[in-house]
């Protein structure tokens, strides 16, 4: 089976200044995969390319086995990207977790929604119908992972996942990916500076610095 990611030579530049370079680098299927780096160090980018929502702009990109040319649409439906800074839609919680089923004409809405919001510890019955407005902060960070989980990617990318968010949030975002990866074989690919909570979730980090690859844990 070809590993899920194969990258060789990819580099990314924006206003002709190279921001990233990685010469080569594999990422398994079902693989819990860490990004460390400090700020601007490429983490984010290199997460925008695996989640096909930039092309690199040098170097060969393959996904299961097959190259990727541009930013490839269909492919966003394998690998889902949570950001710093999730965006909720003005609607109750069950709108925002079903709102990728709905786009893609999937069934099961609700049972599939209902899954989704126990496994990042929000109870269905109390949250469905409770609009975006009355969520705390770290209620809307599970939220938006719901909504991608729901959609059982490939790869499930997370940038910075834990930022500001209080112990318990943290805790429930860790349990889900671990049983988002049981359940469903997903690759977690994760970037982040909480050191404790990223060893906890994965099997190997690699470490990024002024947009070069400069460690690769085996």
């Amino acid at each position: 089976m070809p590993p899920l990611y194969r990258l060789d030579h990819i580099a990314q530049r924006y206003a002709g200044r190279e921001v990233l370079q990685v010469p080569a680098l594999q990422v398994a299927a079902g693989e819990r995969l860490g990004l460390t780096g400090p700020n601007g160090s490429g983490k984010s980018t290199l997460l925008r390319i695996l989640g096909f929502l930039e092309a690199p702009a040098s170097g060969r990109l393959e996904f299961l086995g097959r190259p990727v040319s541009g930013a490839a649409w269909p492919l966003r439906r394998q690998a889902v990207l949570l950001d710093q800074s999730p965006y909720l839609l003005r609607r109750s919680v069950f709108g925002n977790v079903a709102y990728g089923l709905a786009v893609r004409g999937e069934g099961e809405q609700r049972r599939r929604v209902a899954e989704a919001l126990e496994l990042v510890g929000l109870e269905p019955d109390r949250f469905v119908g409770r609009s975006w407005r009355a969520l705390s902060g770290g209620e809307a960070r599970r939220v938006a992972l719901a909504a991608r989980l729901v959609l059982r990617p490939k790869a499930l990318l997370l940038d910075e996942p834990t930022a500001n968010l209080d112990a318990e949030s943290a805790a429930r975002i860790l349990e889900a990916l671990r049983l988002a990866r049981e359940r469903w074989g997903c690759a977690i690919i994760t970037a982040s500076h909480d050191d404790p909570w990223l060893e906890a979730l994965i099997d190997r980090k690699i470490k990024l610095l002024h947009g070069h690859l400069v460690g690769n844990d085996t």
